[in-house]
């Protein structure tokens, strides 16, 4: 007596996944603030030990203000950056927008706040020149605000030397609308025994709108694809011009912002400020994670950036050190946060074969 044996069908084979499984450990490292945040902390402890005068609570807040000075108009570098683009004129605008106010405000007597609005206005509009120019020339942007940097460098000068016969705005404290923007852009208060200047307020205030722009909205993701291919993004319906002049201007707002604070927090201004810290707020990008290639940073990343700036340069004071080591800190860091940043790129795209 026979019997049928038969033969259980045999299982489908699993498809293979291209895709890498990395440990919590590489999930971490390919975040784009990690290394800044590791920096930042063993700065911070170096710091405390070597220079005693950092201990102190009024010390720290001290650090931060000046982190607030740079990091905010860095929120905007770091956006624009991360959309594949620079703004060489970041820091001359900061000071333009300060001469506008001034100086038209007080030639032609009328209130200081008409006058921010209108330096406001004039501000935008360069951040929209710039972004058209390189969206509809195609000229790379470096080429484009290099430009534009010098013509403002020249103008600001220039100007202000053929109307107030100097480089310097008058002293606008006694002007109406003096006022409402010193406590809007330059005022303080105390915690305690701790003066707290409202910039460290208005900065964490741009931090979180940045990061919330670019992790929870439609207008992030389209930065992000922007930054990392802008023909692909293209052909997938992106506004790549709007997104792009849109982060120009983004950067001219920032930057008429800490224009108004510089004026209103000493009164008078000097019509060669700015010059040099375009460079700061890039490279408080890139400490943060940025790519310079674009399409890859967060806004968490650029603000740890700006802190390691705000720290580093007011500590080497404190520890009693030579100020002149700064500049080599910044080229020492700028270097190491580029190759580590490629690394953390590798990471996060990380891909098997078969």
């Amino acid at each position: 007596m026979s019997q049928d044996l038969k033969t259980p069908p045999s299982a489908a084979p699993a498809e293979a996944s291209n895709r890498v499984t990395l440990g919590w450990s590489n999930r971490l490292l390919a975040r784009p603030e990690v290394g800044a945040l590791v920096a930042a902390i063993v700065i911070f402890i170096f710091f405390l030990v070597v220079a005693p005068a950092f201990r102190s609570p009024a010390s720290f807040f001290t650090v931060l203000y000046q982190s607030s000075t740079i990091g905010i108009v860095a929120v905007a570098v770091g956006m624009l950056m991360i959309g594949g683009e620079f703004d060489l004129s970041a820091g001359v605008i900061v000071t333009t927008a300060g001469l506008v106010n001034a100086m038209f405000c007080y030639q032609l007597g009328i209130n200081l706040v008409v006058g921010a609005v209108l330096s406001l206005v004039f501000s935008l509009a360069i951040g929209f020149l710039n972004g058209y120019l390189v969206v509809r020339t195609g000229i790379p942007s470096f080429l484009i605000t290099l430009g534009t940097f010098f013509v403002l460098q020249g103008a600001n000068l220039g100007v202000t030397k053929l109307v107030t016969g100097s480089v310097s705005t008058p002293n606008i404290n006694q002007m109406d609308g003096y006022k409402t923007l010193d406590a809007i852009f330059a005022s303080s208060f105390k915690v305690g025994s701790v003066t707290v200047e409202i910039t460290v307020l208005w900065w964490f205030l741009f931090v979180a709108l940045s990061a919330f722009i670019l992790q929870r909205t439609r207008i992030g993701n389209w930065i992000y694809a922007v930054g990392g291919n802008a023909d692909s993004a293209r052909a997938v319906g992106v506004p790549v011009r709007k997104v792009k002049i849109g982060l120009f201007m983004a950067v001219s707002f920032l930057g008429w912002f800490v224009g108004m604070h510089t004026l209103y927090k000493f009164d008078t201004l000097q019509a060669g400020n700015g010059i040099g810290n375009e460079f700061l707020y890039i490279i408080a990008a890139v400490v943060g994670g940025t790519l310079l290639t674009g399409g890859f940073g967060n806004a968490i990343g650029v603000a740890i950036g700006a802190f390691i700036f705000g720290m580093t340069s007011l500590c080497i004071v404190y520890a009693g050190w030579d100020p002149n080591w700064f500049r080599a800190f910044l080229g020492v860091m700028l270097l190491l946060a580029v190759m580590v940043n490629l690394y953390v790129k590798k990471l996060s795209t990380a891909r098997k074969v078969g």
